[in-house]
């Protein structure tokens, strides 16, 4: 009886602790996103003192954000790359996971594991190679230095596909082979539709990097018609430096459609995340 009781002090202990560290992370995650919150709704004078409350909130910084910046035009624009780049990055990560995790040929781990050392190739070294692609296929300030440069696929996602195509049961593959199904029906028809986690994890992960870049778009766009919403926030804070509050609803404003994105896939997402072996499993 005592050593049932001390069980059970023991385990309301660590579930205490355990919520406790997960409390202390979720406030440091959240709280840069509160005081953006609270930001945007100050005025000038407010902005920079130590309150989460404004006295009067300042819904007016989020009208003066569509005043001074196209916000419309480069939420389409930045809409148009992460959808093109996204659905190019699902379609031939899941084609090449499914050749190394499931089609049989010479040297395929070799090729997978080359692949995936491109990874430890820093951003900075292929920029430049990348922008003289650009310039040579006379595509700079243009979408196409967008959407092209990304739409075919990446070393990460082809990992995370194949990750899921191997937990698939091999049951599947077998019936349909005795189907008659050659292997795009194998991958089209019958392992894709089961991947659809990992598909949802690929897709948030890509649509968020496309969204939050800036390095990018600042080499390759000029042009406010083509600019996207992070390149908008950036030329805003070099015209209104001063104007704190409004670029806080700004960012506010960018940020939102992330959030909503999340939320919505915010199941299947984790379920991808476990089913991949991404969660430490």
């Amino acid at each position: 009886m005592v050593v049932s009781r001390r069980g059970a002090t023991v385990r309301v202990a660590r579930g205490i602790a355990m919520y406790t560290v997960l409390a202390g992370i979720a406030a440091c995650a959240l709280l840069p996103v509160l005081w953006g919150l609270s930001g945007s709704l100050k005025t000038e004078a407010e902005v920079t003192e130590p309150t989460l409350l404004p006295a009067t909130p300042q819904w007016s910084n989020y009208r003066d954000v569509f005043a001074l910046m196209p916000f419309w035009r480069m939420l389409f624009n930045t809409v148009l790359y992460a959808g093109a780049v996204t659905v190019g990055q699902v379609f031939f990560c899941s084609l090449a996971g499914y050749a190394f995790a499931r089609l049989h040929f010479r040297g395929r781990d070799t090729l997978f594991v080359l692949y995936l050392g491109t990874l430890m190739v820093p951003l900075t070294v292929t920029v430049i190679p990348q922008f003289i692609l650009m310039r040579a296929f006379g595509w700079t300030d243009t979408m196409w230095a967008m959407i092209v440069p990304g739409l075919f696929g990446s070393a990460f996602g082809t990992y995370l596909m194949r990750q899921f195509f191997i937990t698939l049961p091999t049951d599947l593959e077998e019936a349909a082979v005795l189907d008659g199904c050659s292997p795009w029906q194998i991958y089209w028809r019958v392992l894709l539709p089961h991947a659809r986690p990992a598909v949802m994890v690929l897709a948030v992960l890509t649509w968020v990097n496309v969204w939050n870049d800036f390095l990018w778009p600042l080499l390759m766009i000029q042009r406010d018609s083509i600019a996207t919403l992070t390149l908008g926030l950036v030329w805003m804070q070099g015209q209104y430096v001063a104007r704190w509050p409004v670029l806080m609803a700004a960012s506010m404003l960018i940020l939102a459609p992330l959030v909503a994105l999340y939320a919505v896939a915010q199941r299947t997402f984790v379920r991808g995340i476990a089913t991949t072996g991404l969660g430490g499993q």
